[in-house]
């Protein structure tokens, strides 16, 4: 029923029986003790820098120019030998510059959501879908989710990972799974109520979004038990508006198409950082200004070097998403993979202000545990003379808003105030009614930088 390929790496079946470890975990591997994993890693890692050096004449030529032969690499450790792969290095091989295999292997291509101009093309063989699904489907069962449930996947199809990925994870586990796509919302809500909805998938701004449509409907209850939300970062404070909302537990998921999709990290029960997948991922942090491996605990730049991916492999590529790894004890769930802490902003999200580094993950953690704020906010930058200014456009509660100016203004100052305690910086605040900022069928816009025009 199982052989193995020259990666380590199992060729399976299709029936889920297959699958399903037990009924707490989906596969075996989530509880493989360390040093098997670690073993695994390293019989992996060798796999994936020769098969890239004799498949893919753009990284022979890198592993060349830095002096690295696939037979260096003799321990985990030899990882740093590797040269970094970059987003660019995807932009400039398009299309199909940095596939393994020829173009009859491909059985599907995805694209990132996120760049302008040349996307970057992911490709796929069946055995690179075979693994992210059951990678996804680990993750949703993690949580809970079971062949009873109704899941909902409110996130966009086509040329985006988070659609398919989740989709058919969520009906390999057996899942009534509908493939509700973004927008429209009432029509969403209505699906919710009418198909009796137990599991979402959305991103988080967008599911507060839902909440506020559905408190002008005059929708109260739902038969939610579980939500999954990733694709933007997101505090904890907004967990607990979404658990609130919904009366359902709240996971943050982490994918980005260069890696698959989503599927790469995920929340257990436990809810206390995200397992990573190291039997299909090489996770490392960096400093990302020097590029030094940082420690468990230090905050950087997450790398990471597929191990299993058959069409496109990639050797430490740079995420550009800023984390940290957790204390390696084992969590009370029983899984042994490691976890990172969610994801804190973007290397290129990072906003500098008269010199000071923000996130605006930081500037969420403030407003969302105020309870007159909001589920919406923006953050707008100008320039006054060579000084940089930053506002704060922060929706209040329609009670709030049309009561007392006074009470207006005191809010206003203790938002200015919380804010300079997190952040050191002064900010200028602008209270407005509910409903104002445009609101996203996908990811929110939450940064406009006029600075430049």
């Amino acid at each position: 029923m199982f052989r193995r390929n020259k990666a380590g790496f199992e060729r399976q079946a299709f029936r889920r029986c297959d699958f399903m470890f037990n009924e707490y975990y989906w596969q075996k591997e989530e509880i493989m003790p360390k040093g098997e994993l670690e073993e695994l890693q390293l019989k992996r890692l060798k796999w994936v820098v020769r098969y890239t050096y004799e498949n893919v004449p753009f990284y022979r030529k890198r592993l060349k120019e830095n002096g690295v032969h696939p037979d260096d690499i003799k321990r985990r450790e030899d990882i740093k030998k590797l040269p970094f792969t970059t987003k660019n290095d995807l932009i400039e091989n398009y299309p199909f510059g940095l596939f393994a295999v020829p173009k009859e292997k491909i059985v599907r291509i995805h694209t990132s959501s996120g760049t302008t101009g040349k996307p970057k093309v992911i490709g796929y063989t069946r055995q690179d879908i075979e693994n992210w699904v059951n990678l996804c489907a680990r993750c949703l069962y993690m949580v809970g989710v079971r062949d009873r449930d109704v899941f909902q996947n409110i996130v966009n199809y086509a040329f985006f990972t988070g659609g398919l990925g989740f989709h058919y994870a969520a009906e390999r586990i057996g899942a009534m799974t509908i493939p509700a796509g973004v927008g429209n919302t009432e029509r969403q809500i209505r699906c919710m109520i009418d198909f009796g909805t137990t599991v979402i998938h959305s991103t988080p701004s967008y599911a507060l979004h839902i909440k506020e449509v559905a408190e002008r409907m005059d929708i109260k209850e739902f038969n939610l038990r579980i939500g999954c939300f990733g694709a933007e970062p997101w505090s904890e404070n907004t967990r607990k508006r979404l658990e609130n909302a919904f009366g359902i537990k709240a996971y943050d998921s982490y994918g980005l198409s260069e890696m698959n999709g989503p599927g790469v990290a995920f929340e257990c029960e436990e809810q206390d950082g995200l397992h990573i997948w190291v039997d299909h991922y090489f996770v490392e942090v960096i400093d990302p200004e020097t590029g030094e491996i940082l420690s468990e605990g230090e905050k950087g730049e997450l790398v990471l070097t597929t191990l299993t991916r058959e069409a496109m492999p990639l050797l430490r590529y740079r995420t550009g998403d800023i984390t940290y790894i957790l204390d390696e004890d084992k969590c009370a769930c029983g899984r042994t993979h490691p976890r990172i802490h969610r994801i804190l902003g973007r290397v290129d999200d990072m906003i500098i202000v008269r010199g000071i580094n923000v996130f605006p993950s930081q500037i969420e953690h403030v407003l969302m545990q105020i309870p007159e704020v909001g589920d919406n906010y923006q953050i707008v930058l100008t320039r006054r003379g060579a000084l940089d200014e930053i506002t704060i456009r922060v929706e209040v509660s329609d009670k709030i808003f049309t009561g007392e100016l006074k009470d207006l203004m005191k809010l206003q100052e203790r938002i200015r105030r919380e804010l300079y305690k997190e952040l050191g910086l002064r900010t200028n605040v602008e209270l407005v009614e509910k409903g104002t900022i445009e609101r996203s069928k996908g990811k929110a816009k939450r940064i406009v930088d006029l600075r430049e025009l």
